[in-house]
């Protein structure tokens, strides 16, 4: 097995093609792994079937050893523990079940220039809930086809060609097929309001006018507001493409439940967040107060200093003390 140095760990096995290195078996004992962008000094371009998939059979190929230094104990390369996985620029193809079974996989880091996606690539990650995308040349079809197979909340950020960033909130919908012994067929139900904003693509393409469109009857179905909040705050925060209509039916919703954002964003220690939040939703007193007893509570002194600010500027000016000599 040759072995060479990297900045991550991953016992591999490879297939050189024509265009490049298909990876046929990667395996690593990180909780947070890059897979390398080039191997034996070609572009990584595919991931073979069950490539990553902690249940995978072996498989024959080229064996490389990438290390950082710490090996490790063997029986812990298996990817069970791999929470954050950042996939290279030149992967063109996904292989069928090329993740299968990473269950505690929690975010993945890719480009949008994937043009083969396999068959279920993505089999029981039940714990992925956040992607961050980056755009290739044009818009390609990655954020569609993650949008489809996955149907909980997820949370996306994108960064455009241009450098332009914005994060997207997708909510969770269910698929239920219920026996319906009488008529001896299933029946097929959604519940959750989360479906459209999963299918707010026109031919596998982002439009977020349609998303923005679906605002007013997501609020009129059974919704989590803590979902609400959060989609509301990121279009604001991040408004491309964003119409006045739209920006002012989150305004709306946003000020109504800025008491709510507030407390989420100094849990998530989101300072520049907060700031916005303040300078945009201008919470009350309660608000600010309840943010307050949580940033203390927390120990999260900037948070703090931010709401103390606010709340001075909103106190009432007759409960200034004056002084008359």
């Amino acid at each position: 097995m040759e072995i060479i140095p990297g900045s991550g760990n991953w016992r591999l096995i490879l297939r050189r093609e024509a265009d490049g290195i298909t990876v046929l078996r990667a395996a690593t004992c990180d909780k947070r792994a890059v897979l390398p962008e080039t191997l034996c000094g070609l572009p990584v371009t595919a991931l073979g079937d069950h490539a990553l998939s902690p249940t995978a059979a072996p498989a024959e190929g080229e064996e490389l050893l990438v290390t950082c230094g710490g090996a490790g104990d063997p029986e812990i390369w298996t990817n069970r523990d791999l929470e954050d996985l950042t996939l290279p620029r030149s992967l063109r193809r996904m292989g069928d079940y090329a993740l299968m079974n990473c269950g505690a996989l929690r975010t993945l880091r890719l480009h949008d220039g994937i043009r083969i996606w396999g068959a279920a690539v993505l089999m029981n990650c039940r714990s992925l809930n956040t992607l961050h995308l980056t755009r290739e040349e044009e818009q390609g079809d990655a954020l569609a086809w993650f949008a489809d197979e996955l149907p909980w909340e997820l949370d996306v950020t994108v960064e455009e060609t241009d450098g332009t960033v914005f994060r997207l909130l997708f909510p969770e919908y269910r698929e239920v097929y219920e026996e319906n012994c009488p008529a001896h067929h299933f029946d097929y139900n959604i519940f959750g309001a989360g479906y459209p904003y999963h299918h707010s693509f026109r031919r596998k393409r982002l439009d977020l006018r349609t998303y923005d469109e679906l605002w007013s009857g997501f609020l009129g179905m059974e919704h989590d507001e803590d979902c609400a909040v959060r989609l509301a705050f990121w279009r604001l925060r991040y408004p491309v493409e964003l119409t006045p209509r739209a920006e002012g039916q989150y305004l709306s919703y946003l000020r109504a439940h800025a008491g709510e954002a507030a407390v989420w964003l100094v849990g998530e220690r989101d300072m520049p967040g907060l700031a916005f939040l303040l300078r945009t939703a201008e919470p009350d007193r309660e608000a600010l107060s309840a943010a307050c007893a949580l940033a203390r509570e927390s120990g999260v002194s900037e948070a703090l200093a931010l709401l103390l600010e606010q709340q001075r500027d909103v106190a009432p000016r007759g409960l200034d003390k004056t002084f008359d000599l």
